[in-house]
C-alpha cells in the first residue's frame, strides 16, 4: 500500500533546514539534467560551489571520520565537507570508482534525511542521466491521496507525447508522489546511449551502473531500504521507464531495475539466515537469559522476519512490473538481460525463485529465435544443476524439459549447441537415471559431429557412460592383482568397449573422427600403443580373451588414428572449430608423443605386418604409421630395425595390390627417403631396387603382350611414336592380371617419387588406342596407363622449371603432351565410363598444369612453342562435360525416388557418381580460369545454372566470379553467348512445332528469364562492373534488331530475357541504354499497342522505372524524343550520389563490346535461310560511335549516341 505523504514527511526527521512549505514548493519545482547544469534546485539556491576532484572524493569518509571525535570547530568542517561532497553528481561519481561511490552515497543519505524529496529528484536525474537523455526533468505533486480510482485513471493517461513545432518529445510516468515528466529534443538519437557505446566504454558503463546499484542498497540496507517512500518512488520510476517506447529508457531501467532485484536477494538471503540462526541461538542462551532479554530477542527476531516479507513483497512488484513485461521484449539484448538475472536470482534465493512459477520462464526463452538468448538460457541452467544442493528442487523440470535440452544440442548456432551438450554431460553425472538408453544414443552420435568442441563434449561423456563404468569394474575387480597387470585388463576392457560402440553405431566409416572425439578426455588410453599392439599380436590360442577379425581391423584403424592425432594434432577435414595455434606446452607434448611412436613402432610393426601379411585391411592401416615417424628421433639410427621394416613392406607389396596397400607403402617411403631423414641412405635404394624389379618384369610382360604390326627407324625422343604404328595386345588372362598389379604398383610410387630415369611414358605408350581398329588393352589396364602417363608428364612438367633452355627437352615434353592428349581424346569415346572418366581428368589437369608455361612463355624466348590444345580437343572436351555431368533432372529425380527402395551399397554408388561428376566439372573450369580453353567455351556451362542442377551450383557460381577477376568483359560476352545460345534454340523448337524435346537445362522462356535473374545477381559492385551490365544490353539490344524491317523482329522476345539486368544499370546507364534503344527503334514507326509489341514496351518500362520524371515523360510520349537532362542542384539537394554516363561511344568498350557477325552466325544456325546468312556475312561492322561534344558547363548526363 503506497503510503500518505504527509503521514510519511511526518515520521521523517524532525528537524529539517527548510519549513514545510518551502520543502513543498521545492518538491512541485523543476529540476534541469542538462549536460552543463547538474543538482537540484535546492543546491543552485545555496550558490555556486566547486566540484571536487577524484583524490577530494576518496578523503571525505576518512576526514567525517575525524570530525566526529572532535569538537563543535571539527563539526562545522564536517559539514562543508558533505557540502562539497553533494556538489559531484550521482552520474559523475559512477566513473570514480568504489570508494568515491561510497562517499557520495553516504552524502546522499545524508541529504536524504534533510531533504528526501530533494534527494529523490536527485536519484532521479541520475537514472536519467544514465538512460543518456540530456534533457530536463521535471516533478509535480500527486494530490490524488485517497482517491484509488482517480490515480488509476492519472496512470492510464500518462503516455509519451511529441511537439512536432518545438521540437521536443517528452515522457510522463508516475514515479509517486510526484508525476514526472521528461523532454528531450525529438532530432535526438534514440538509439545511441551509454549502455550501447562502443567497447570498451560501453562494457565499462555496465558494470559502473550495476556496482552503483549494488553499492547503494549495500549502503541502505539497514535504514533506507525499507523506507516505504523512497523504494515506492524507485520501483515506480524504474518500472514506468523500462516500459517506454524509447529503446534507451527501457534498456537502461530494465537493467538498473533486474539489477535492484539482485541486490535486494543478497540482503533477504542474510535475512533469512539470520532468521534461522536466531531459534538455535536462543535455545543455546535461554537458561542464562533474563525473561526480558529473550522476549527482546524474540521482538528481534520479528522484525527480521517483517523485514524479509518487507523485500519479498518488493521483489514480487519488480518481478511483476519488469520481468514479465521486459523477457519478451522486441531487443534480444534486453530479454538477455533478463533470463541471465532470472537464473542468478534461483540460485542466490532458491527458496523463492527455484519453483515451477519461474521456471517455465527458463524453458519458454529456451526457444528464442536469438541464438545470445538460447545461449543465457543454457548458461543459467548450468549454473543451478552445478550446485548439488539445488538439485531435487529440479526434478520435475528435468523430466518435463529435458527433450527440449537433447533437442538443442542439434542448434543451428555451434555455441548454443555445444553448451547444451556441456550441461547435459553436467546432468548425466549429477542426475542418476535420468536420460534413458535412447537419449544416450541419439547424444553419443554427435561424436561425429563437424563441430570439434562438440564432437569432444560428445566424447566426453561416452568416455563417462561406457568407458568410465567399465574402468571402475575394473578396478575392483583386481584391487589384489598387480599393478601393471590390472591396467592391462582395464585397458582392453575399455578398448573392448570403444570398439563395440563403433560397430554397432554405424554411422560413419572413419575412425578418425571418433579418436579425435575422445582425445581430449581418454588421451591416455589411445596413446597407449604397448597395450594396443600386445592386444595385436596376441596369440589366438591363448586362455585369455582376444579380439574377432572385425576387431583387429578396427584396433588396427584406432592405432593409426591415434598415431595421427599425435603427430598432426586435432587438423580433420570437414571438422571444424579446433585451435589454429599450438601453446609451448602443446608443442613439446607433441614431439614427446612423437618420439615414443617411434620408438615404439620403428621396433614392433616388422612384426605386426609379419602376423597380418595376409589381411590387406591391417596391413593397410599399419603401413601408413611410418609416415608419422619423427626423423630426429634416438630409435632413427637403428638402422637394423629400418632394414628389417623396409624387408617386410616389400614381402608385404608382393602379396598385395588392391586395398590402398600401394598407396600407403607409397607415402611411407615417401616419408623414409626425405632428404632430412636419417634413414634415406637406407631407405631411398630399398625403394630404387622394388621399382626396378617391377619395370623389368613388365618390359618382359609387355614383350610378351603385344605384336608390333609395323615399326620405322626413329629418333631417341620420338620412340614411343614407333612403337604407335600399331600394337595388338594378345595376352591372356593371367599375365593380364599380372600386368594390372604391376601397373597399380608404378602407378601408385609414381604418384609420391619421380621414376623419370625408367623412362616408363615410352614403356607404356604402345598400351594406348590407336586409329585402324587394331584390339586395345583391357579397360582397367588402359584406365592405369592413362594415370601412370599423367603422372610422367606431371614430374616432367614439375621438373623442367618455368621456361625450357633445352630445345630437346622441350620438344620431348611437347611430343608426351601431344600424345597424352590425343590418346584422351580417343579415350573419350571409349565404351567404358571409368577409362572415358580418367582420360578427361588426366587431360584436364595435364593441361591446367601445363597453363603456367604457356603463361610466362614469350616469343623472345628461344624455348619452343608451349603445347596448344587442338580446336577438336576443346570441342571434345566441351561435349564431353555437358554429356557426362549434367546428366537429365527427370533421371536425377527418379533416382532420388527410388533411393528408399534401394540398398545402402546403390546409394554409396550413386554419391560416388555425384563426386565424380563434380570433379570433371572443377576440372574443366580451371581449364578455362588458367586461358587453356576461350572463355567463350565456358558459354554452355552458365547455361546449366539453374534449379534443376543444384548439385554444381557453387561450381557454376565460383566460376562466374573468377573469370571475371581474369577478364570482366570476355566473361560478360560468354554470359550474353549462353543467354542468346539458348533463346535461340527455343525458337527453333517453337517454329518446328510439336512438343518440346525432352533435355537438359532450360527449356522454356520463363527458364530462360530465371536462369537470366540467377545471373543477374551475380553482379555485385555495380560501379566496377558498369561496363559489363551496359555490355550486356547492348549486345542484346543489336541481338534484337540485327534485321529490324517493317515487321516486328523475331527475336523480340528476348528483350524480356533482358529486363531482368535492368535493375543492375546505374541510372545515367539507364538512360544511356534508352537512347540506344530508341536509335534502333525510331526509324520505324509501328503500333505499340499490337501484342507482338509487348516485349519492347516491358523492356523499356524496366528502363524508365528509377528513372528521372524528365526521362519518363519524354519517352512516355514518344519514340523520337530525346532524353530530359536532369537537374544537378536537385541531386546535390536530395544527397544522392551521381555518376557519370557510361558511353555507349567509348572507343575501348565499342571495340571490345562489338560482336562480329559470325558470332550471330553461331547463334542462328540452321534457322537462318542461306540468303539470310549470306547478308549477315556482308554486312559491316558498325561504326565506332561518336559523343556529341558539350561544353563543360553542359549537363553530362545528356548523351548523344550515333551508331
Amino acid at each position: 500500500m503506497i503510503p500518505d505523504p504527509a503521514s510519511a514527511a511526518a515520521s521523517g526527521p524532525s528537524k529539517l533546514n527548510k519549513s514545510s512549505s518551502q520543502a513543498e514548493t521545492n518538491s512541485s519545482g523543476a529540476v534541469n539534467n542538462s549536460e552543463d547544469e547538474s543538482g537540484n534546485e535546492n543546491r543552485r539556491r545555496r550558490g555556486r560551489r566547486r566540484k571536487r576532484t577524484h583524490k577530494e572524493v576518496e578523503n571525505v569518509t576518512s576526514e567525517r571520520a575525524e570530525s566526529g571525535r572532535g569538537s563543535v570547530g571539527k563539526d562545522n568542517v564536517c559539514r562543508r565537507k558533505r557540502a562539497h561532497a553533494e556538489a559531484v553528481t550521482l552520474f559523475d561519481v559512477i566513473s570514480m570508482g568504489p570508494s568515491a561511490m561510497r562517499a557520495v552515497i553516504d552524502g546522499w543519505k545524508e541529504a536524504y534525511a534533510e531533504d528526501r524529496d530533494a534527494a529523490l529528484l536527485d536519484l532521479v536525474g541520475f537514472f536519467v542521466r544514465c538512460c543518456g537523455c540530456k534533457g530536463v526533468v521535471t516533478a509535480e505533486m500527486c494530490h490524488a491521496k485517497g482517491d484509488r480510482k482517480a490515480t488509476d485513471k492519472m496512470v492510464d493517461e500518462l503516455a509519451e507525447d511529441s511537439d512536432e513545432v518545438a521540437g521536443l518529445q517528452s515522457k510522463k510516468f508516475l514515479a509517486f508522489p510526484w508525476i514526472l515528466t521528461v523532454t528531450w529534443p525529438t532530432h535526438a538519437d534514440s538509439s545511441e546511449y551509454p549502455l550501447i557505446q562502443p567497447a570498451p566504454r560501453g562494457r565499462r558503463f555496465h558494470s559502473e551502473l550495476c556496482d552503483f546499484v549494488r553499492m547503494l542498497v549495500c549502503r541502505c540496507r539497514r535504514s533506507l531500504l525499507f523506507d516505504s517512500y523512497l523504494m515506492t518512488a524507485l520501483v515506480s520510476l524504474l518500472s514506468h521507464l523500462s516500459d517506454s517506447r524509447v529503446r534507451a529508457f527501457r534498456h537502461t531501467c530494465t537493467l538498473a531495475a533486474v539489477k535492484l532485484l539482485s541486490s535486494l536477494t543478497d540482503v533477504a538471503v542474510s535475512l533469512s539466515t539470520s532468521v534461522e540462526k536466531s531459534p538455535k541461538l536462543q535455545q543455546a542462551q535461554r537458561p542464562s537469559r533474563h525473561k526480558t532479554q529473550a522476549e527482546r530477542a524474540l521482538q528481534k527476531a520479528e522484525e527480521v522476519r517483517e523485514k524479509r516479507g518487507e523485500l519479498e513483497r518488493t521483489m514480487d512488484v519488480i518481478f511483476k512490473a519488469v520481468f514479465l513485461k521486459r523477457y519478451r521484449d522486441v531487443h534480444p539484448e534486453i530479454r538477455s538481460l533478463c533470463v541471465e538475472e532470472l537464473a542468478l536470482w534461483m540460485r542466490r534465493y532458491s527458496s523463492v525463485f527455484l519453483t515451477d512459477t519461474y521456471l517455465k520462464y527458463m524453458d519458454w526463452m529456451s526457444y528464442d529465435k536469438i541464438p545470445d538468448v538460447r545461449l543465457k538460457c543454457v548458461f543459467g541452467l548450468r549454473s543451478l544443476y552445478g550446485d548439488p544442493v539445488l538439485l531435487p528442487e529440479l526434478d520435475l523440470f528435468t523430466s518435463r524439459f529435458k527433450d527440449r535440452l537433447i533437442s538443442m544440442t542439434l542448434d543451428k548456432d555451434n555455441e548454443v549447441a555445444f553448451q547444451t551438450m556441456k550441461l547435459l554431460l553436467l546432468i548425466s553425472k549429477t542426475c542418476e537415471d535420468v536420460l534413458s538408453a535412447d537419449d544416450y544414443e541419439l547424444l553419443l552420435r554427435l561424436v561425429y559431429c563437424s563441430q570439434r568442441p562438440l564432437a569432444a563434449t560428445a566424447g566426453e561423456l561416452l568416455f563417462f557412460r561406457l568407458l568410465g563404468a567399465d574402468e571402475a569394474a575394473a578396478n575392483n575387480r583386481d584391487e589384489k592383482s598387480q599393478e601393471e597387470e590390472a591396467h592391462k585388463r582395464q585397458s582392453f576392457a575399455r578398448l573392448k568397449a570403444l570398439l563395440e560402440f563403433y560397430q554397432n553405431s554405424k554411422l560413419h566409416a572413419h575412425v578418425v573422427y571418433l579418436v579425435d572425439s575422445l582425445w581430449d578426455c581418454s588421451g591416455g588410453l589411445l596413446k597407449d600403443w604397448p597395450t594396443i599392439t600386445s592386444l595385436l599380436l596376441q596369440d589366438p590360442h591363448s586362455p585369455s580373451p582376444g579380439l574377432t577379425r572385425e576387431e583387429e581391423a578396427l584396433l588396427a584403424e584406432v592405432a593409426l588414428a591415434s598415431v595421427r592425432q599425435a603427430s598432426e594434432g586435432p587438423t580433420l577435414a570437414g571438422r571444424s572449430g579446433a585451435k589454429k595455434v599450438m601453446s609451448s606446452r602443446e608443442k613439446k607434448v607433441q614431439l614427446d608423443d612423437c618420439t615414443t611412436l617411434t620408438q615404439h613402432f620403428l621396433t614392433v610393426l616388422p612384426h605386426l605386418l609379419a602376423k597380418f601379411s595376409a589381411r590387406w585391411d591391417i596391413v593397410a592401416s599399419l603401413m601408413r604409421i611410418p609416415q608419422y615417424f619423427l626423423p630426429e628421433s634416438p630409435a632413427a639410427l637403428n638402422t637394423q630395425s629400418v632394414s628389417r621394416l623396409l624387408a617386410d613392406i616389400g614381402l608385404v607389396l608382393e602379396a598385395h595390390a588392391d586395398g590402398g596397400v600401394p598407396e600407403a607403402a607409397s607415402r611411407s617411403f615417401l616419408r623414409l627417403c626425405a632428404e632430412e631423414s636419417t634413414w634415406g641412405p637406407t631407405a631411398r635404394p630399398a625403394r630404387d631396387s622394388m621399382v626396378r624389379g617391377w619395370v623389368e618384369h613388365l618390359q618382359v610382360l609387355l614383350t610378351d603382350s603385344l605384336e608390333t604390326l609395323g615399326r620405322r627407324e626413329s629418333l631417341p625422343c620420338e620412340r614411343s611414336s614407333s612403337h604407335l604404328q600399331g600394337s595388338i595386345f594378345s595376352a591372356d588372362e593371367e599375365q593380364t592380371g599380372d600386368i594390372l598389379v604391376t601397373l597399380k604398383k608404378l602407378c601408385a610410387f609414381h604418384n609420391c617419387h619421380d621414376l623419370s630415369r625408367w623412362n616408363l611414358f615410352d614403356l607404356l605408350s604402345p598400351l594406348l588406342p590407336v586409329d585402324g581398329g587394331q584390339e586395345g588393352a583391357p579397360p582397367q589396364v588402359l584406365k592405369e596407363v592413362l594415370q601412370c602417363l599423367c603422372y610422367c608428364v606431371f614430374w616432367s612438367l614439375s621438373t623442367s622449371g618455368e621456361i625450357l633452355t633445352s630445345r630437346g627437352e622441350a620438344e620431348c615434353q611437347r611430343r608426351q603432351l601431344r600424345v597424352l592428349s590425343e590418346a584422351s581424346h580417343r579415350c573419350l569415346s571409349h565404351a567404358d565410363h571409368s577409362v572415358r572418366q580418367q582420360a578427361f581428368l588426366g587431360v584436364c589437369d595435364v593441361l591446367s598444369a601445363h597453363s603456367y608455361q604457356r603463361r610466362v612463355w614469350h616469343p623472345t624466348s628461344r624455348s619452343p612453342l608451349p603445347y596448344t590444345p587442338t580446336p577438336k580437343l576443346q570441342m571434345a572436351l566441351l561435349n564431353f562435360v555437358c554429356k557426362n555431368v549434367f546428366v537429365d533432372p527427370d533421371r536425377d529425380r527418379q533416382s532420388e525416388a527410388g533411393r528408399h527402395a534401394e540398398k545402402e551399397e546403390e546409394d554409396e554408388e550413386m554419391l560416388e557418381d555425384l563426386d565424380g561428376r563434380r570433379r570433371m566439372l572443377a576440372a574443366y573450369c580451371k581449364l578455362v580460369l588458367r586461358g587453356v580453353l576461350d572463355m567463350s567455351m565456358a558459354a554452355d556451362i552458365f547455361t546449366f545454372y539453374v534449379k534443376d542442377h543444384r548439385d554444381f551450383d557453387d561450381i557454376i557460381k565460383e566460376t562466374v566470379h573468377r573469370s571475371r577477376l581474369v577478364d570482366k568483359l570476355e566473361s560478360t560476352r560468354a554470359l550474353v553467348l549462353s543467354l542468346q545460345q539458348l533463346f535461340a534454340r527455343l525458337e527453333r523448337e517453337r517454329d518446328a512445332g510439336g512438343p518440346p524435346p525432352v533435355r537438359r537445362g532450360v527449356r522454356t522462356l520463363g527458364g530462360l528469364k530465371e536462369l537470366a535473374k540467377r545471373l543477374a545477381l551475380t553482379f555485385g559492385d555495380l560501379v566496377k562492373l558498369r561496363e559489363c551490365v551496359v555490355l550486356i544490353h547492348r549486345s542484346g539490344i543489336e541481338f534484337v534488331f540485327l534485321d529490324f524491317g517493317r515487321s516486328a523482329p523475331a527475336f523480340l522476345p528476348y528483350l524480356s530475357v533482358l529486363a531482368e539486368f535492368s535493375s543492375k544499370l546505374l541510372k545515367p546507364d539507364k538512360r544511356t541504354v534508352l537512347a540506344y534503344l530508341q536509335k534502333h527503334t525510331s526509324e520505324r514507326a509501328a503500333d505499340l499497342r499490337e501484342e507482338r509489341w509487348q516485349p519492347l514496351l516491358y523492356y523499356r518500362g524496366s528502363l524508365l522505372a528509377e528513372g528521372d520524371a524528365a526521362a519518363a515523360g519524354s519517352h512516355g510520349g514518344s519514340d523520337r524524343k530525346r532524353s530530359g537532362r536532369s537537374n544537378p542542384a536537385k541531386n546535390k539537394r536530395e544527397g544522392t550520389k551521381s555518376y557519370g554516363p557510361l558511353s555507349l561511344a567509348e572507343t575501348q568498350v565499342g571495340r571490345v563490346h562489338c560482336l562480329s557477325p559470325s558470332f550471330y552466325l553461331v547463334i542462328l544456325g540452321s534457322t537462318s535461310t542461306r540468303r539470310e546468312r549470306e547478308a549477315l556475312v556482308k554486312r559491316r561492322r558498325p561504326t565506332q560511335p561518336t559523343v556529341d561534344a558539350r561544353s563543360p558547363c553542359d549537363d553530362e548526363d545528356a548523351v548523344e549516341v550515333e551508331i
